[in-house]
């Protein structure tokens, strides 16, 4: 763990050097701005806009740092013919994939701070007294930050095997279809086979579901987040954070880099 915990101070130092992630930030921060002035125009839910769209503008930014990233982590390193040097000492495989995801993750973390920090100051501009909406607003950015987490490890997971770009595809798509796990569970068709409709059931179960971190609406609206769902997904997200990457792992030790 020690080693691990080397390679993600590494991967985080890397991270932070680079221009795109720091663009990234500056243009959501500047989304979020921009929501102080459509909620000028809208009155009576100034709050609920900002906090809309300053939600969004952090899930958005976080995402595209956590495919692009996520999926260059290890391409990258073979690429520059850094990987070798790296396995060359005593790092093994997947304390090298534990680093990666714990430096990216922290990455994410201090970004996302960063573009909560400003979404609370822009709703601080905008009125007084709203303790209980920055409540649910930091639940719904601890969500995301789960979310970034879980499609960090997915985009580890294909870039251990596959092309970055076909890698970018496939977290994509994952992450697309995770959106719509309850719509997959209680999908009915009287053209769809009953069989057809258990597989797709099924499937449902085995993709992250996404549907649970979004809590967007209740923030906007200032509604208490339950406990419950709070450490119902803490725990999901690191059980299934937990099985990507040991599967992503056991599939990195027996890859062939030559």
């Amino acid at each position: 763990m020690r080693r691990a915990g080397i390679v993600a101070l590494n991967t985080f130092r890397e991270a932070v050097r680079d221009r795109v992630l720091y663009n990234l930030v500056f243009f959501a921060l500047v989304m979020i701005a921009a929501s102080i002035l459509v909620g000028q125009v809208s009155i009576g839910i100034e709050e609920m806009v900002i906090v809309t769209l300053g939600l969004s503008a952090i899930s958005v930014i976080g995402l595209l740092i956590a495919v692009f990233i996520g999926v260059g982590l290890v391409s990258k390193e073979m690429d520059k013919r850094t990987l070798y040097a790296l396995l060359a000492k005593p790092v093994r495989r997947w304390e090298l994939l534990l680093g990666k995801f714990g430096g990216l993750v922290l990455t994410l973390t201090v970004n996302t701070a960063a573009m909560a920090a400003g979404l609370f100051l822009a709703l601080s501009l905008v009125k007084q007294g709203t303790e209980h909406v920055e409540a649910s607003v930091l639940v719904a950015v601890y969500f995301i930050l789960l979310k970034l987490a879980l499609v960090v490890a997915l985009a580890l997971l294909f870039s251990c095997f596959t092309t970055p770009l076909l890698s970018i595809l496939y977290t994509a798509g994952l992450y697309i279809a995770g959106l719509f796990v309850t719509e997959m569970r209680n999908f009915q068709s009287e053209t769809m086979s009953r069989a057809l409709q258990t597989l797709l059931r099924w499937l449902s179960y085995l993709l992250p579901n996404f549907e649970n971190f979004d809590v967007m609406a209740a923030a906007a609206h200032g509604r208490a987040i339950p406990g419950v769902l709070i450490a119902q997904n803490s725990a999901y997200a690191a059980l299934y954070c937990a099985v990507v990457l040991t599967v992503a792992a056991a599939i990195f030790t027996r890859r062939n880099l030559k």
